[in-house]
């Protein structure tokens, strides 16, 4: 399985200089997969430890952090040399480790020229335990699939090469089969060991077992690994997503998680989530200017989940959907295709990614994000519905922004507004 993350770590591989790579996300998005994999193909020697796994080893790093003896210390576990530019040294759960974080800060500093891949599925909420190498180590989010690496997973990269080339005249005329992929990628969504089966066998009924494990998992480490306070605060967050993305109007509302429920109930819950990987915040913005971020309304937001096949999972979407040609694009609301959408964004634009409203509050553009100094808004459309009310709402007030609108229907270019194909959406700014 191709991941586009892989040409990242080869371009970072051959530097002549390089800090550590700090590899998080959440948990069953291939992190030590894509590891092993890179370490294996590029280098002669890989050196792998699982401090998760492996305990006898946490407190490797408990007594001096000199690099040279922590690297007698790990060649001494593990029987093999260390020898540069051949040996790959990689630190699964790294956040598990006495002084994992902080041995980073020294090799980055005293040992340069060593090949280290540190990785872990709790980072986020783990910073805070432990002395963190601010400007020592080189930041790698790993995200489930996008939509372009389940084309490849699937066998359908020539298909995707269209896209790339922009040909929309082939795409139109392709689209079914355009259609045909985007639809399977909304049910599967993009957790590598599901895309894999999936591939495979082209079973759905094991693609939803799968994704309902790996659910399972994350609720166990809600009891593992969070404060004993916040438990069943992030579990009732968690189990109010779906019935917050059912609603018309998507802003996250506390009252839903329980009655009479206030922002400071849930405030470290909502964090939590987010420091996990399992949830992103979109901010509203009341105003199309640059920087986008100096107009954010902490107080109003969206929540969407890291991935569309498993948003499906946790609504029981039934396989059924994907017999209708339009219902999935459609369901419940169109929370799924929203979902989609700002999971393509953020693979290009990070987490800087909002949404406005206007101050009556009768319209509304999904998503909002900035590139070179220029504002990008996107409205998305489930299906072939093509009227942009809200969108022409926004074009009037800020005229000089040229709009977005992404939908199942054909590429096209107005005046004032072009329609991306939902299939397309990574080449909104390219």
């Amino acid at each position: 399985m191709k991941r586009k993350t892989e040409d990242e770590l080869i371009k970072w591989k051959n530097q002549d200089r390089r800090k550590p790579v700090l590899l998080y996300g959440a948990r069953q998005v291939g992190k030590t997969w894509l590891m092993k994999h890179f370490g294996k193909s590029q280098f002669e020697e890989v050196l792998y430890i699982n401090f998760e796994r492996e305990k006898q080893f946490k407190e490797i790093f408990k007594g001096s952090l000199d690099p040279k003896r922590v690297i007698k210390a790990l060649e001494v576990i593990s029987g093999k040399k260390v020898s540069q530019g051949k040996t790959i040294i990689l630190l699964d759960e790294i956040q598990e480790a006495v002084n994992g974080l902080t041995v980073l800060k020294y090799f980055a500093e005293e040992m340069p020229e060593l090949h280290i891949i540190a990785a872990g599925s709790l980072l986020g909420v783990s910073l805070n335990k432990q002395s963190f190498p601010v400007g020592k180590v080189q930041f790698i989010y790993l995200k489930p699939l996008d939509l372009e690496e389940f084309f490849r997973a699937t066998g359908k990269e020539n298909l995707f090469e269209l896209i790339i080339e922009k040909d929309w005249e082939t795409i139109s005329l392709m689209k079914q089969e355009f259609l045909n992929v985007l639809r399977d990628y909304y049910y599967v969504g993009g957790m590598p060991e599901v895309v894999s089966n999936f591939s495979e066998k082209k079973n759905y009924d094991e693609v939803r077992e799968l994704q309902k494990q790996i659910l399972m998992a994350y609720q166990q480490d809600f009891a593992k690994h969070a404060p004993g306070e916040l438990i069943p605060k992030i579990q009732m967050v968690w189990s109010s997503i779906v019935s917050q993305l059912a609603k018309e109007n998507k802003k996250f509302i506390y009252g839903l998680i329980k009655k009479g429920a206030r922002a400071r109930d849930f405030e470290a819950a909502l964090d939590w989530l987010e420091g996990y990987g399992l949830i992103y915040r979109i901010f509203n913005v009341n105003k199309a200017g640059l920087p986008l971020s100096a107009y954010r309304d902490l107080k109003s937001f969206k929540i969407y989940v890291s991935d569309v096949g498993l948003l499906g999972a946790m609504s029981n979407l039934d396989k059924t959907t994907l017999l209708d040609k339009n219902k999935l694009f459609e369901e419940f609301k169109g929370s799924l295709t929203e979902q989609f959408v700002l999971q393509e964004l953020i693979r290009q634009y990070d987490k800087n990614i909002y949404y406005w409203t206007n101050p009556a509050g009768n319209a509304e553009v999904d998503f909002i994000f900035e590139k070179e100094g220029k504002i990008y808004p996107v409205e998305v459309k489930a299906a072939e519905n093509l009227q942009a009310k809200s969108l022409r709402t926004f074009y009037q007030k800020f005229k000089r922004l040229h709009c977005y609108r992404t939908s199942t229907s054909n590429y096209r270019k107005e005046e004032w507004m072009t329609n991306i194909p939902l299939y397309a959406i990574s080449q909104i700014a390219t």
